[in-house]
């Protein structure tokens, strides 16, 4: 099946997944890369009490703002 067709039958709303080798399925841009950041201790408390209100991980909740940022 050619691309196009492929295209053509999933816009339209057909299940392709019989069509799809999920074994060499690969999710773009999601692999993870350490960034190194200092902040100043006012920052760092403010950022912890910030996540014990949502309940997550300081890492969490700043992975979460900076993503909402870039969106």
């Amino acid at each position: 099946m050619k691309a196009t067709e492929f295209d053509e039958r999933f816009d339209a709303g057909e299940d392709m997944s019989a069509h799809v080798d999920w074994t060499k399925e690969r999710r773009l841009n999601v692999e993870a890369k350490r960034v190194n950041v200092d902040f100043p201790t006012w920052v760092v408390a403010g950022l912890d009490r910030q996540a014990q209100k949502l309940g997550i991980t300081r890492q969490a909740l700043i992975k979460m703002w900076i993503a909402e940022r870039l969106e």
